[in-house]
């Protein structure tokens, strides 16, 4: 379909979608309501037309007066179920009230589709601005036309081909920090659990793992290097692998701190069983962790605030919400590495 040209400041309507689909605005509507009573071929035409124009439901409109703002930002993260990202959110809220505006919080749990509809639903109820943590995969509902032109800030992660503000961690410095730590504490069998290599974090992570390793004369051991660990679980289970290697590793360098707690729970399910503490591997790990100065092996953090890179994120947002147009802006926040008993 060629439909009509669009501009970042112009929300399509159903009336546009319906004329494009060449069908009713009522057939629209009841496609977009569940497609009730409408023939699939017509369903698809609808859709095809949302998607060309980019049309989102307004779920707001009814409830705001001509010209008045919704009040809102939305805040994507990847995992809701994560603490650092509850202070996080807890940043973005503290400046949103400071300006008199509330947040929306949606999880995608690291899922490109997930992301998407939540972006779209963002939309749809008219949010002033959004701050997310991208997942990776298709980016296109982030292109600026398709978001029509409402703010966009993100956080932790650049997405290719997005041009627009960013706030990010110093990952590739902590992390040659972190594993620099455990190097010159004499460590020379060092593992590295992460996430996926496609994560903009992880792949820093790893940078900054290899650039200490290197540093001291040493390349990445593949049967030292787990990745793809996207929660706790499977990071459990990636560390069962590495102890039940004939030479296991002496430390451990964890890229998030779900990784480091995985790692830690089947340590400690070890030591249930009996093992002597002083057979596991130290642990330097890229965030901190609720009572990770009582763990049984020593443990480094790569410290840093999420709350204050919440924070840094809703200022970036609502500087260009205040400023209108600018260049794109990118902010590094920094980290600093001590031990998880400081």
């Amino acid at each position: 379909m060629n439909g009509p040209e669009r501009v970042s400041d112009h929300m399509p309507t159903v009336k546009e979608v319906a004329t494009l689909a060449g069908v009713s605005p009522m057939t629209v509507s009841r496609t977009l309501a569940g497609g009730n009573n409408v023939r699939p071929q017509m369903q698809k035409r609808v859709l095809d037309a949302v998607r060309e124009l980019g049309y989102y439901r307004n779920e707001t409109a009814r409830a705001l007066r001509p010209g008045q703002a919704s009040g809102l930002i939305g805040v994507a993260i990847t995992n809701l179920a994560n603490p650092y990202y509850g202070s996080f959110a807890l940043g973005v809220e503290e400046i949103a009230r400071q300006y008199g505006r509330r947040i929306l919080l949606g999880n995608t749990g690291e899922d490109a589709a997930r992301e998407r509809q939540l972006v779209s639903d963002f939309v749809g109820r008219q949010v002033e601005g959004l701050i997310l943590v991208p997942s990776g995969g298709n980016t296109d509902h982030l292109q600026p036309e398709i978001l029509h032109g409402i703010p966009l800030v993100l956080a932790s992660r650049i997405v290719p081909g997005i041009d627009t503000d960013v706030v990010l961690l110093d990952d590739i410095g902590g992390a040659y920090l972190g594993t620099k730590d455990l190097l010159e504490a004499g460590h020379r069998r060092i593992a590295f659990l992460g996430n996926a290599e496609s994560v903009f974090t992880g792949q820093r992570r790893y940078t900054g793992f290899t650039q200490a390793l290197d540093e001291f004369g040493l390349v990445p051991d593949p049967v030292l290097v787990k990745r793809d660990q996207q929660d706790i679980a499977s990071a459990r289970t990636a560390m069962k692998a590495l102890l039940d290697l004939s030479e296991p590793p002496t430390a451990v360098f964890a890229s998030n701190n779900r990784n480091a707690i995985g790692a830690l729970m089947e340590i400690g399910a070890r030591l249930r069983l009996g093992a002597d503490a002083a057979g596991f591997p130290a642990i330097a790990s890229f965030d901190d962790f609720e009572l990770a100065e009582l763990m049984p092996v020593p443990v480094t953090i790569v410290d840093h605030d999420p709350r204050e890179l919440g924070r840094e994120a809703a200022r970036l947002l609502f500087t260009r919400l205040t400023d209108g147009a600018m260049a794109s802006r990118e902010v590094e926040m920094p980290t600093r590495v001590h031990a998880a008993r400081e």
